[in-house]
């Protein structure tokens, strides 16, 4: 009895090892072609009733592998509909991993519509052959008018990274005060209150190069007098965006239309990076060298997790990669390597190796890679003979350690 229950449990572990391994993980979707969408923004926002409409929608390919030929269609639901039932559907085509897509579609609001909040579907495919994928949005139409006096105004802004670099995703985040210092004020012999509401806040980019990832907030509450509130925009820079200040909008619906304001928000934008310089010879005598190198932070920003890496063919260095860690704005650090030639290394070489760098490095939460390549690392023979020439030259090496030692302190510091 007991040596079948030994069978049946090793049975059991055995059925469940082969189905672990020809089980598909949940992670393994996430390497095919994956579609987020996203409403970046409605114009006029909130919607008006009776008028036109103007939904820009994003979407973003977020898999590992490329959407052959996306689609993206809008369902409209009562009090929506489209300016032409052949305007459903728009073609974005190829979406490769990490890349972003925006279209238009144009809605018309029913002049019988309610104020509030309303639903609208959106599907998106990654092919021709695809299944549909489908989420709801809603969408805000009219706005609220209450008679309390509170004002918002924009007190702070927080960009992370606080200068982007292209390729960049970061935030932007406002702080939004009410103004107000009393609970109550008097206007024309009337008691009003002075909390502030924020029906709806938008942050629209207004130039080429800069996507908001999220959705407007809705329906923030109730700010008392005094109070704030911090709202956060996810961004993302293009590649392709040019150095220098761009601009964004942040549009805000406060208590009722005299109280909807305007903020212009700057984000910056720097492509220089970090750079890595030889501060002497590349040569190896015998096989062996110490070589070392300036590394400079040329951006505007903080950057961390800095680290060199050498590469050369026949040559092992020590260490391997060197990490400076934090580096900021225009700091300059001096690193060394130790260079060994292994068996693959030609001594007699004329033409020498070629060397490369590369630094990595992190601004904000976004990792960097760049490479000086060609570096020409020659090899010269030494001699054991005590001439006078290399008694002089031993006597200029004695001479001149000190000074580079205290050179090297200083640049460190």
């Amino acid at each position: 009895m007991q040596m079948i229950k030994k069978n049946i449990i090793a049975t059991f572990f055995s059925l469940l090892l082969i189905s672990s391994l020809f089980a598909v993980p949940a992670c393994a979707a996430v390497g095919g072609a994956n579609l987020k969408v996203t409403i970046v923004e409605t114009n006029p926002y909130p919607a008006k009733i009776g008028e036109y409409l103007t939904l820009t929608v994003q979407v973003e390919n977020i898999g590992g592998d490329k959407a052959d030929n996306v689609d993206i269609e809008i369902v409209p639901q009562y009090p929506f509909s489209l300016d032409s039932q052949a305007n459903a559907v728009k073609n974005v085509g190829v979406l490769n991993p990490g890349r972003t897509a925006t279209k238009e579609f144009h809605l018309f609001v029913d002049k019988n519509a309610q104020k509030g909040v309303r639903s609208i579907d959106i599907r998106t495919k990654t092919g021709k052959d695809s299944p549909w994928s489908e989420k709801s949005f809603d969408i805000r139409i009219g706005t609220e008018t209450f008679n309390s006096k509170g004002t918002v105004e924009l007190k702070e802004v927080v960009s992370e990274p606080q200068v982007f670099m292209p390729g960049d995703r970061g935030t932007i985040t406002v702080t939004l005060t009410n103004t107000a210092t009393t609970p109550t004020v008097t206007i024309g012999g009337n008691d009003f209150d002075t909390n502030a509401r924020i029906q709806a806040a938008v942050l629209r980019p207004l130039s080429d190069g800069i996507v908001v990832l999220d959705a407007p907030y809705g329906d923030m509450g109730i700010l008392g007098p005094g109070d704030s509130i911090k709202l956060t925009f996810n961004v993302k820079v293009t590649e392709e965006a040019t150095d220098g200040t761009h601009n964004l909008e942040l549009a805000i619906e406060g208590n009722s239309f005299d109280y909807n304001s305007r903020k212009n928000i700057a984000l910056k934008v720097d492509s220089s990076n970090i750079k890595v310089i030889p501060s002497k010879e590349l040569t190896m005598i015998d096989g062996k060298s110490t070589i070392e190198f300036d590394v400079a932070n040329t951006h505007p920003n903080e950057f961390n997790s800095v680290s060199i890496k050498p590469e050369a063919e026949g040559i092992r260095f020590f260490p391997a990669e060197y990490f400076i860690g934090p580096m900021n704005p225009d700091e300059l650090f001096t690193i060394e390597f130790n260079a060994v030639a292994d068996d693959s290394w030609n001594p007699r070489s004329e033409k020498g190796t070629n060397m490369s760098l590369t630094a990595n490095y992190n601004n904000g939460i976004n990792r960097h890679v760049n490479t000086v390549g060609n570096l020409n690392f020659t090899n010269v023979s030494g001699s054991t003979e005590s001439s006078p020439k290399a008694v002089l030259a031993g006597g200029l090496i004695i001479i001149a350690v000190p000074a580079a030692f205290l050179f090297y302190r200083r640049r460190k510091h």
